[in-house]
């Protein structure tokens, strides 16, 4: 796939602003907007200035000048996409970059297709493929630990792993394959011990990854916290005092809440995704029944559950809470379950010693006053590894990598167990290669046109 055109885009959102930016990137990007410049200083032409250089000036169509912009110039290969780019910083009018990109447009350039600025960076070697799918996955971070995810991603970091992984296990693919040109004379160019202690160096740093597809999958996504619970038990309440906001509904009514209702945070640098839901009870009532229903499938989905119960009841309903936690803690025992006693800001010691005494590991907390919120986002944040954040290690979060992960997981255990019983050279190849494969899928030594599509056209078109 290669690229002899010329094309456009504005570099920045739609709509209007203080500033706009349009950039071009192609062989004659540079000619055209130099073409349809008038610089302050006279007779300065653009394609003599040096790169990585900014010049004030007016574009014009012929006679008629359309705006003052400053024009950036960046000389390949020593761009974004490797190619000449040129970006015009304009003003942030919708008409002013509409005619600015259809003057543009009507000298030779052609309209941008999504991503396809990071497209040709990645054909031209300026990024691999995984640190180009980083880009767009920086673009969408809206908290501190995506935005950490996807700078080490564009960093290299997940591509220096799997580059080293699939270098090492190349060389030995070579060394077998120089041993089936020599089949007949029975020699061993590979050393076995040592083919097998990469494979298992190899196999550990597949799992470490493939593992932390789930925390990193979660947290680019954000995480979802089911708070869940009888009626008027104050769930709404507490979502509006987590998002310090009237996002719910609240009142004394039960059954108030009927579908869930889900708003976004950030939690020390970490996006939860907060899920009210509605009161679990029996009822006849049609609508609220599909409610509680809905409840039960958020459950499923959360990555945490919150089960609030209203502190002020009797000790004899307290065991029916106690019974109702069991239940849940049973049916997901994998999954992180916070208790929290809500309305507390009404009880004495004793009542609250006797909850402590019914209930064990229970969160005290008046969603009304706000007390015990600060305990509760750091209990959650407790729950959620991010021991590897603070290490800075390598975090999966791409599904296509994750799938491609598990299959070069596949192939290297096929020839771990094929070392383990003197499996031919041949045979052990075959699995090597198709384990270099799927290695190679991610960084983009193999890939098609049909890959490259799906990926870039996420992107928003300037980039």
């Amino acid at each position: 796939m290669i690229y002899n055109d010329t094309i456009v885009a504005l570099a920045t959102p739609s709509g209007s602003g203080a500033i706009a930016i349009i950039r071009l990137s192609g062989k004659n990007a540079i000619t055209i907007a130099d073409d349809n410049f008038k610089s302050v200083t006279p007779k300065k032409s653009l394609k003599n200035q040096k790169t990585h250089t900014i010049h004030l000036g007016h574009i014009v169509d012929g006679k008629r000048t359309l705006d003052e912009v400053l024009v950036s110039i960046f000389k390949n290969p020593n761009s974004y996409t490797g190619e000449d780019v040129v970006e015009i910083s304009c003003h942030g009018s919708s008409y002013v970059q509409q005619e600015i990109i259809q003057l543009f447009l009507r000298c030779g350039c052609r309209m941008a297709n999504a991503g396809e600025f990071t497209l040709r960076a990645f054909l031209n070697g300026k990024l691999d493929l995984s640190q180009a799918e980083a880009v767009a996955d920086l673009i969408s971070s809206d908290n501190e630990a995506s935005h950490q995810i996807a700078m080490q991603q564009m960093r290299g970091g997940f591509s220096s792993e799997i580059a080293k992984l699939r270098e090492e296990l190349l060389n030995f693919a070579s060394l077998i394959e120089l041993e089936l040109d020599f089949a007949e004379e029975d020699v061993e160019f590979a050393d076995r011990a040592q083919f097998k202690e990469l494979i298992e160096r190899i196999t550990f740093v597949l799992k470490r990854l493939i593992d932390s597809f789930a925390v990193g999958n979660v947290i680019k996504n954000g995480i979802p916290v089911a708070i869940v619970g009888e009626p008027n038990v104050g769930k709404s309440t507490l979502l509006n005092a987590l998002l310090n906001e009237d996002r719910a509904i609240v009142s004394e009514i039960a059954g108030t809440t009927r579908d869930t209702i889900e708003d976004e945070i950030s939690i020390g640098g970490i996006g939860f995704r907060f899920i009210d839901t509605a009161g679990i009870r029996e009822t006849e009532d049609v609508v609220e029944s599909i409610g509680i229903k809905k409840t039960f499938e958020k459950i499923e989905q959360s990555q945490v559950t919150i089960y609030l119960f209203d502190a002020q009841k009797n000790i004899a309903s307290l065991e029916d809470v106690r019974i109702e936690i069991e239940k849940i803690r049973n049916k997901h025992p994998q999954k992180p379950l916070l208790v929290i006693a809500n309305k507390i800001d009404t009880l004495t010691d004793i009542q609250l010693a006797e909850i402590n005494k019914i209930i064990a590991d229970v969160l005290l907390l008046s969603a009304k006053t706000g007390f015990g919120v600060e305990q509760l986002t750091n209990s959650i944040l407790n729950l959620i590894n991010t021991g590897a954040l603070r290490n800075n290690e390598t975090i999966v979060t791409n599904t296509r990598h994750y799938d491609a992960l598990l299959k070069a997981s596949e192939e290297i255990q096929k020839v771990r167990n094929g070392l383990e019983t003197g499996l031919s050279g041949d045979l052990l190849a075959i699995d090597i290669r198709q384990a270099l494969y799927h290695f190679g899928e991610i960084t983009g030594e193999i890939t098609n046109d049909d890959l490259l599509g799906n990926i870039f056209a996420n992107f928003c078109i300037g980039k």
